[in-house]
């Protein structure tokens, strides 16, 4: 659902959230490709409880959202974004006691940064997540994993403000967790990330930050620096989309100020004021050639947010 910037009641969202409301805010900066246009009106929240109260007033004003996190495995077309945008920067970290390894945290909350942390306190079951950009709820919404692990592995409870059924306490089942999906990501505006309690073990710091290191090293050697969105399809079963791309010769494919890597054909970088309609452009050329080589359709794993015309 879109609504134009004619009707977004702005009068209305001042009322409710008063200097907190930003009109006309540009959310390149807010993304980890740096691409996007501008926000009719973006609203700061800066913990889990002004997170629910944001999602219950605009439900109540019938007004469509999204939340913004960290940014990454999005694409913000260059029109921007009629919908009103919540920065989530809620960014709490509590982890058990000695006899409970756990760790709660609020939805805005670095993952990369809660498993360093974790590994400071000699706990893992992060080790996966070092080096993986977003945010906890961004992460659980699309069930972010690497290495072997991901998100639904390691979830004990999710607290969900449900649209209609209020705050609830989710586990995974309840989140019907599928590879880089989740209920959350299939029903977009039903259900807000609050904050969310993760299952660890214990273990030496020393082995933690070993398997770490070689989890990071393994990413700077096979994929790209930069401003990206991340992996931009999801693997087909039994393959992967960047050998994909690759063998129907588009690593280094270029328009504009876009490009899919020549290092890894799974990403596509902006090389210095892209465009979204460029990448969504490599995008397209991208499913064209596996699709005609291969017989694959691929499937994105990033989400198109913003207003976009019907045919993309």
């Amino acid at each position: 659902m879109q609504v134009s910037a004619a009707i977004l009641p702005l009068q209305a969202l001042r009322a409710a959230f008063g200097k907190r409301l930003r009109p006309g805010v540009s959310i390149a900066r807010y993304t980890s490709a740096r691409i996007g246009g501008s926000a009719d009106a973006l609203v700061d929240v800066h913990s889990a409880e002004e997170l629910a109260e944001a999602a219950q007033m605009l439900w109540k004003l019938d007004l469509p959202f999204i939340v913004l996190g960290g940014g990454s495995n999005m694409l913000v077309s260059d029109a921007g974004v009629r919908e009103v945008v919540l920065l989530n920067q809620s960014s709490r970290v509590k982890f058990g006691d000695e006899s409970q390894p756990t760790v709660w945290a609020e939805s805005g909350a670095s993952l990369g940064a809660i498993a360093r942390q974790a590994a400071r306190k000699g706990l893992g079951g992060l080790e996966w997540a070092a080096g993986i950009p977003g945010t906890l709820g961004g992460a659980l919404v699309g069930n972010a994993g690497a290495h072997g692990g991901n998100l639904s592995m390691v979830l004990d409870l999710a607290d969900i403000l449900h649209r209609e059924k209020g705050k609830l306490q989710w586990s995974a089942p309840d989140l019907a967790f599928k590879y880089r999906e989740s209920w959350l990501k299939r029903n977009p505006g039903q259900a807000v990330v609050l904050s969310a309690q993760l299952a660890l073990s214990h273990s030496a710091e020393r082995e933690i930050r070993a398997q770490m290191d070689t989890f990071l090293a393994y990413r700077r050697l096979t994929q790209p620096p930069g401003a990206s969105m991340g992996s931009m399809f999801k693997n087909p079963p039994g393959d992967s989309a960047g050998r994909l791309i690759e063998a129907a010769g588009l690593k280094g494919k270029r328009i504009g100020n876009a490009q899919i890597s020549p290092l890894h054909g799974n990403f596509f970088l902006n090389l210095g004021e892209a465009r979204a309609v460029d990448v969504f452009a490599l995008i397209q050329a991208a499913r064209r050639a596996v699709q005609a080589q291969f017989g694959i359709e691929l499937e994105l794993e990033i989400e198109l947010v913003g207003e976009w015309q019907p045919s993309h």
